[in-house]
């Protein structure tokens, strides 16, 4: 029996405190992308059950939301300890759900410990602020008022997660919204429910009251519009695709309900002339291929300047050849599989398209069938990529590194900016005065200065422009959008 997993290979729900089957009796298989086999199967709630999760998580928003800072910072610190000691069993379940390589998965695990940990130490910064009344002239009396902020709880959150970071990437949604207040239904994404319901044992362990945390899946049709569209829910948390993020959007917008969106990127990744080639590289490898390119911040156009290309094509080339393909648990794996033989089908077509644009292949270009059953891609560098190309225009969710020649710096930038992306960007060169000038140019939410596209500080304001999102997330920014600012007024006039 895998450690983590249901002695019967079936999940349970999480709502008000109870793990619960199905009560249609729904469930959709788990599957191994390394294999093609089935793992065990997703529960899948009803609408009456999505509904339900809701109002259980509503009834504790007094409640949850009386209980002292120091109190919730301890609780999610226990929770933060839990997942550490767990690191490995999450870690092989994440490699089993989602063919993320198993050292890959370690990581995943650690950064959502300190997630928590870092969200407990942002209860003790969220405050509001003091103004000086006698600096207003209106209304009448400011010489006897004192005015300050506070931040209350918005109350429920809906936190939708994606496949590719089935853990950590949920925790970025559940641990600001508990720190800030707000209890939580949470809808993992079904192709790793197991690593989801994990999380949720040890919240409950922790000591989060019943109904303060749950957890759903299900379609995101029914599912999700019913969690998004509930009168009692006020804030969505999504990440996913931009086609789904603005479906989301429209159905909040029509409630008034905020959302975080953290959406697709065609995250530009540029070489001037001046590089520091092995640096960059090396830096393009990992933009590329880590977890076989299914990021949102993963390296997706790599814009080259003419007089580098031939080199910085040829060194990636190498590298890329030279990554172990292999199943997400053995240890020495550096490429793993796609999420699903769609992914697979998907990739397989870009590179065709590419092709038949006259795209040249410098390595790979093929799926792989070394591991019968596994959805396997091989990492691809394709070169003289035209702008037109399907894998520069649309976001390709595997490993392939499509290089696009430009001959001025000013090139760069214009296709750099010509998509309705705008996520992250790299910029390589040994000129910072070149760097700040490209970077004030980029139209994205973060930009890196001889780093990789794919960097995420935990901690720090992460999140998109154009279609590439809407609000920011980073533990105490996301914490800022989970409440409500109020104003209050003191009038100390003696009569």
């Amino acid at each position: 029996m895998i450690e983590g997993m249901p002695p019967d290979g079936h999940g349970r729900l999480f709502i008000a405190g109870e793990w619960r089957a199905p009560a249609a009796g729904g469930y959709r298989p788990v599957i191994d992308p390394s294999t093609g086999s089935t793992i065990g199967q997703a529960p899948i709630a009803s609408v009456d059950e999505a509904r339900a999760a809701v109002e259980a998580a509503a009834a504790t928003e007094e409640s949850w939301a009386a209980v002292t800072g120091h109190q919730r910072a301890r609780i999610l610190r226990e929770i933060a300890q839990r997942i550490r000691a767990d690191r490995d069993p999450l870690a092989r379940l994440i490699a089993l759900e989602v063919g993320k390589p198993i050292a890959e998965a370690r990581v995943e695990v650690t950064r959502a410990a300190s997630v928590f940990e870092l969200a407990a130490e942002e209860i003790r910064l969220l405050g509001g602020e003091s103004y000086p009344a006698d600096a207003y002239e209106y209304p009448a009396g400011n010489d006897s008022r004192f005015l300050f902020t506070v931040r209350d709880p918005m109350g429920v959150v809906v936190a939708i997660g994606p496949f590719n970071f089935p853990l950590n990437l949920l925790c970025h949604k559940v641990a600001p919204a508990l720190a800030a207040g707000n209890p939580v239904v949470a809808k993992p994404t079904s192709s790793a429910p197991f690593t989801a319901l994990r999380l949720a044992q040890h919240l409950q362990a922790s000591g989060i009251p019943p109904g303060v945390f749950n957890v759903v899946l299900g379609p995101g049709g029914a599912i999700g519009s019913t969690l998004v569209e509930h009168p009692r829910t006020r804030l969505v948390t999504f990440t996913g695709s931009t086609e789904v993020g603005k479906q989301l959007a429209e159905a909040a917008g029509r409630h008034a309900k905020r959302v975080i969106l953290e959406l697709g990127g065609l995250d530009p990744f540029i070489v001037l002339d001046d590089a520091p080639l092995d640096v960059a590289v090396a830096a393009a490898a990992r933009g590329a291929f880590g977890y076989s390119g299914q990021v949102c911040t993963a390296s997706k156009r790599f814009l080259v300047q003419e007089a580098v290309a031939d080199r910085f094509g040829a060194a990636l080339a190498t590298r890329a050849e030279g990554l172990r393909l292999g199943p997400a648990s053995e240890e020495t794996t550096e490429l793993g599989p796609l999420i699903d033989r769609a992914a697979v089908d998907r990739v397989e077509r870009m590179v065709e398209d590419a092709l038949h644009r006259d795209a040249a292949v410098l390595a790979g270009g093929r799926r792989s069938n070394a591991f019968p059953g596994g959805y396997f891609f091989e990492a691809t560098v394709l070169d003289s990529v035209p702008e037109g190309a399907e894998v520069v225009r649309q976001e390709p969710f595997g490993p392939i590194a499509p290089i696009l020649r430009f001959e001025k710096v000013e090139d760069a930038v214009r296709i750099a900016n010509a998509t309705p992306y705008g996520l992250q960007a790299s910029v390589y060169t040994r000129d910072f005065a070149r760097a700040f000038r490209v970077a004030k140019q980029i139209r994205a939410g973060s930009v890196h200065l001889n780093d990789p596209t794919n960097l995420r500080w935990d901690a720090l304001p992460f999140g998109g422009v154009k279609e590439s999102g809407l609000g920011r997330e980073g533990i105490r920014d996301a914490m800022l959008e989970m409440t409500e600012v109020k104003l209050i007024s003191v009038n100390y006039a003696d009569g």
